[in-house]
């Protein structure tokens, strides 16, 4: 029992440590990426977030840094949540994997996409890993918020979170196939983007919380691992 009991808690400890960096490093992979939209050449709202990225813009290096801490922050979260929401973390570790594609594999200038625009293989392997990582994303959302395992806390906030992001998701992927890149595309994608990491954000922060630490272990006698 008491190996169990010591067991369980260092489980927990490991896990709270893992969300607590995982919020640490949305924080510093949204400033990141934000620094190197705003001030680096691109289009402004009318573009890609990923033109940030391109390889002659002075901040490519600050976009990548930004997505790569990004992809931690996503494979830190599948660390942290508990094992009752395993399909949510194996969601979350394929976004964080998509995720670090997307930032190695650099788009041309513009990042083309079809059907509007002649893309390379770069800008469809950017591309598709950047729309992967998102739909991950959005259904881990969605799985979280439908699972018993998850906590109050935990499935109240995917739920809100799932409900702006799948029309916007769906929004997204619309305007890209009957519009093309502009604006419409462009502010879209940078809400959808701020939506999933105010869940990450709020999702570290609740998994990292002392008191729901406390909570699980007193309801499970202290004897069992989370």
């Amino acid at each position: 029992m008491a190996d169990g009991a010591t067991t369980g808690t260092a489980v927990r400890g490991l896990r709270a440590a893992a969300a607590s960096v995982a919020g640490a490093c949305v924080v510093v992979g949204v400033v990141a990426v934000t620094v190197a939209v705003v001030a680096g050449p691109g289009p402004g709202l009318t573009g890609y977030v990923s033109e940030a990225g391109v390889t002659d813009s002075g901040y490519a290096w600050t976009y990548r840094l930004g997505v790569f801490a990004l992809a931690a922050a996503l494979a830190l979260l599948a660390a942290a949540l508990p094992a009752t929401l395993r399909p949510a973390a194996v969601l979350l570790a394929t976004g964080a994997v998509c995720t670090l594609l997307s930032g190695a594999v650099t788009c041309s200038a513009g990042c083309p996409l079809p059907p509007f625009e002649r893309a390379t293989v770069a800008d469809l392997v950017h591309g598709g890993a950047s729309v992967v990582a998102t739909a991950a994303v959005v259904f881990a959302m969605i799985t979280i918020a439908l699972s018993p395992g998850a906590d109050g806390p935990l499935r109240r906030l995917a739920a809100g979170a799932a409900g702006v992001a799948l029309p916007l998701a769906g929004a997204v992927g619309l305007a890209m196939l009957v519009v093309g890149r502009g604006s419409l595309v462009g502010v879209l994608e940078r809400v959808l983007l701020t939506v999933a990491a105010a869940w990450g954000l709020g999702t570290a922060a609740i998994l990292a919380a002392p008191g729901r630490r406390a909570g699980r272990a007193a309801r499970g006698g202290g004897t069992m691992a989370a």
